[in-house]
């Protein structure tokens, strides 16, 4: 933020426990409506919204927030809503460049070719293509989003075991799948939108995230890759005569499905290549590292939507604005939260943790975040954790900052609402008669969270600390 309240809005305020324990109590109500989102039938964007209204209001009533104006690093007084300087504003830039960029990518035929190359490559050996998908899954997991790797994968390989007449191995690679979009989803500071804000709040570089994050990632998924196949019987094809069928079946598929223009498909690809190298870069290169990663996603988004000049009304249609609206109205409640001194109570609580040591505190801190994220919405805790943690003047080079990372993401393995991609993987399940309940996927689920869990809690243990 560039500006800075009044000297009568810094003033300190005591706030009473009873108030304190007033606004814990709506936070509490907003996780529990979060948890409960598929019951109320509303969108996560009006529940939260609903909640940053009484939030706001209730702010006001108890004289909590910062009424007053700005004064801007040019001394300059601004008046604004207090509501428009709560919103972490660069947050909100990376997923809308992100996602629109990515959109426009995808139409390129770019994901799909190269998912029907690895098919190909796989020669339809169902234990080769368990691992090519997997590795492509976390792949673009990581520099694209986890739901759009999840349809794209999950997709692909329905048709491809079909195909194969590997129908009954189906539900394996689905949930193998569906797992690994949440492994994926740590290797990079924008793989997930947990990594996008935690990596701002601790102030950790894309490189530095990525050079931290990438060796848990490989093991994991190489783990969880040989306990899919391990658990569910996908073993190598045997004997010349099944091996050439299956090479004569794959032969088939055609990567070029999809491509309107060599030109394109090309731009796309170096497009690509250079967004995730800007990104990388952003905080050394010159004039750009001011402007953040935020602008760096749009500035990527706008260039992509110029092949589109005359129609990019239609990618704007699909801009996910449920989760942008759900974003906003997220910052603006930890705001308020904070004036009403919530915030420093579960700090309160969060230090004893710390004292715990750096093992048992590190530990149960990541195991705690998993556990909540596995039952709501991740988001919300990453962001609650990364201002607390913060307040308690954490270094950006601390283990507690990898242990929500670490949490917030792999939690998303436990059940099928922890996270989207999961939730995606059991609506192509069902999609395609397979059976799979909440429990079912819970029994099946949990051993390998159980294994990712255990590694990445050693991981943080013994080589963060």
């Amino acid at each position: 933020m560039t500006f800075a309240l009044s000297a009568a809005a810094h003033a300190a305020h005591e706030v009473p426990l009873g108030t304190t324990l007033l606004f814990t109590a709506v936070l509490v109500a907003l996780v529990l409506s979060l948890a409960l989102e598929e019951k109320l039938h509303a969108k996560k964007s009006l529940i939260v919204g609903v909640f940053a209204v009484i939030s706001l209001l209730m702010g006001a009533a108890f004289g909590l927030l910062p009424f007053g104006p700005l004064i801007n690093v040019f001394g300059e007084q601004m008046n604004l809503p207090v509501y428009i300087p709560a919103i972490d504003w660069g947050v909100i830039a990376i997923i809308l460049g992100s996602s629109l960029f990515v959109d426009v990518t995808s139409r390129s035929g770019l994901f799909t070719f190269i998912a029907i190359r690895l098919t190909k490559l796989s020669g339809g050996d169902p234990l080769k293509l368990l691992w090519l998908y997997g590795a492509m899954t976390v792949v673009f997991s990581a520099v694209l989003n986890n739901v759009t790797a999840m349809i794209i994968v999950g997709s692909l390989t329905v048709v491809s075991l079909e195909k194969l007449g590997r129908r009954d191995k189906l539900l394996a690679f689905l949930l193998v799948e569906g797992l690994l979009t949440n492994i994926g989803g740590l290797l990079t500071l924008i793989s997930s939108v947990p990594n996008i804000i935690v990596g701002t709040a601790a102030n950790i570089s894309f490189v530095t995230f990525f050079l931290v994050a990438a060796p848990f990632v490989v093991v994991a998924t190489a783990i969880t890759l040989w306990l899919g196949a391990r658990w569910n019987g996908i073993e190598r094809l045997s004997g010349e005569e099944e091996t050439a069928h299956a090479a004569s079946l794959v032969a088939g598929f055609d990567e070029r499905d999809g491509i309107t223009s060599d030109g394109f498909l090309w731009f796309s690809a170096g497009m690509t290549v250079l967004f995730i190298l800007v990104i990388a870069t952003t905080s050394v290169l010159p004039w750009v590292s001011d402007l953040g990663m935020g602008f760096v996603a749009l500035a990527f988004a706008v260039a992509m939507l110029i092949r589109f000049k005359a129609e990019v009304d239609r990618f704007y249609d699909a801009v996910d604005w449920d989760l942008l609206g759900f974003f906003a109205g997220l910052f603006v409640v930890i705001n308020v939260m904070e004036h009403a001194q919530v915030l420093g109570l579960i700090g309160q609580g969060l230090e004893h943790v710390i004292a715990l040591g750096d093992i048992g505190g590190t530990g149960v801190l990541l195991l705690a975040s998993a556990v909540f994220s596995s039952v709501t919405d991740n988001i919300p805790l990453a962001a609650m954790l990364s201002k607390i943690l913060g307040g308690l003047g954490t270094p950006s080079d601390s283990a507690l900052w990898w242990s929500v990372v670490f949490g917030a993401n792999l939690g998303g393995n436990i059940t099928p609402i922890g996270s989207a991609s999961t939730l995606v993987a059991v609506t192509i399940m069902h999609k395609h008669k397979l059976e799979m309940s909440f429990l079912g996927f819970v029994k099946k689920a949990v051993p390998y969270a159980v294994v990712q869990l255990v590694l990445a809690t050693a991981y943080v243990l013994v080589f963060l600390r």
